[in-house]
């Protein structure tokens, strides 16, 4: 039998009592499934890593690359669609799949539920090189936000519990479009420490279902930069004009450091056993970007060893938002977005779903103390070689970055750097 959904007094009934409601937050009314949420593997974390390095360097040279600063999550992308792409079906699956590079079955479906549990066990108060305690932040949250009267399969709840850790948020598109977009963002920013205020503008009441992703990082470098040491220092941009920015400096020991044709590439570790910035440095950042792809920027990272390194890097700050709809749909799975075509009945049958737009806000801030930086992804979905002694590495050009899980080579931001005065 069908599995239905619907609100009953204080309780929320599925089948035979499946779900309860346990609280109200905000005017949302919380729901919890009795799926238990499986045990984290290292080797299904790992699969899912690779699936979201494969398809961050994909949109990178799909959106970001010949533009200007740019920062995006591939993490938290991944993640928002992978909780669409557990209730999709037919071509609109085998599409998704295919951009996602199967991020959401990685592990035979527990990859994305072992990543998640892996890197939130990053957090906690670890000691720099001075041996002062740091506190790490690191903050990946997932929330389901769904029609109150909406009938969904039982399997889909399940997955949303099992895989996500999202417990279901029961909201009234239909009533109060404007208010529950409200609620939405509000949830968002208390996730991202108030970096992220409003990522939706606006909702109608078609909208029947809004997956939400949030990021949230706040990690000290190991090595912290001497405020003392940061000097106006040139940096030459594409065109080849200049501008004075402000610019950090250190002698790293022991660093782990890269070169190849055209490039050089350092590492920059934060505090804790596994968060660290990747630095890509080319010579010609363009003709770079044609072939940069998660493959080969693996073998950059797996070329890294030990050396020291006198480095130069400006400070930055970088904030993005944009709709990923129409790239998303380039790069393979426009079925998803077709109002027509696009099949979701893992989700519900009661009634036709496509995903009407994909919104992204990425935001990072690199000083002498460490980094900052928080990410929301919502799907809105609606009815119808080693080197020998010391090197030198001078960030004066523009540069790609990438803040990334070291043990299981996820990333969580990547960007572009080509003027950090702006």
């Amino acid at each position: 039998m069908r599995p239905t959904l619907r609100l009953a007094g204080a309780l929320l009934f599925l089948g035979s009592l499946v779900w309860g409601c346990v609280g109200q937050t905000a005017g949302v009314a919380l729901a919890t499934s009795q799926a238990t949420r499986a045990a984290g593997s290292a080797a299904d974390a790992a699969q899912a890593s690779a699936a979201i390095v494969a398809f961050g360097f994909d949109y990178y040279r799909a959106a970001l690359a010949s533009g200007g600063n740019a920062v995006v999550s591939p993490a938290s992308i991944v993640l928002a669609l992978s909780m669409a792409q557990a209730g999709a079906r037919g071509e609109t699956d085998s599409q998704m799949k295919a951009v996602l590079h199967s991020g959401a079955d990685a592990g035979s479906g527990n990859g994305i539920n072992s990543l998640d549990q892996a890197m939130t066990g990053l957090s906690g108060t670890f000691k720099d090189r001075g041996n002062t305690d740091r506190q790490v932040t690191l903050r990946i949250a997932n929330a389901p936000f769904a029609q109150r009267d909406l009938k969904l399969e039982q399997p889909y709840l399940d997955a949303l519990a099992s895989r996500f850790g999202a417990g279901l948020r029961l909201v009234d598109f239909q009533g109060d479009p404007n208010g529950t977009c409200g609620l939405i963002n509000s949830w968002i920013s208390d996730q991202t420490e108030g970096r992220i205020k409003k990522l939706l503008d606006s909702l109608d009441p078609l909208t029947r279902l809004v997956l939400v992703n949030a990021i949230y990082l706040k990690a000290p470098w190991l090595e912290p930069f001497e405020e003392s040491g940061t000097k106006d220092a040139p940096f030459t941009r594409a065109d080849k004009s200049q501008v004075s920015v402000p610019t950090m400096s250190a002698f790293l020991t022991e660093a782990r450091y890269a070169s190849g044709t055209g490039w050089q590439a350092v590492e920059l570790p934060y505090v804790g056993p596994a968060l660290a910035m990747t630095i890509v440095v080319p010579d010609d950042l363009a003709a770079f970007e044609r072939n940069l792809n998660g493959t080969s920027f693996s073998q950059i990272t797996a070329a890294l060893s030990g050396a020291d390194v006198d480095l130069t890097l400006p400070r930055f700050k970088i904030e993005t938002k944009s709709d990923l709809s129409a790239s998303l749909a380039k790069m393979g799975m426009p079925t998803a977005f077709d109002p027509n075509n696009a099949d979701f009945s893992g989700i519900t049958t009661q009634e036709p779903l496509y995903v009407s737009k994909v919104i992204h806000q990425a935001d990072i801030s690199v000083d002498e103390k460490g980094t900052e930086a928080s990410a929301a992804t919502a799907v809105v979905m609606t009815a119808g070689a080693m080197p020998v002694g010391p090197v030198t590495v001078h960030v004066d050009r523009p540069f790609i970055f990438a803040l990334r899980d070291t043990n299981s080579g996820a990333i969580l931001f990547l960007g572009r750097v080509v003027d950090p005065s702006v």
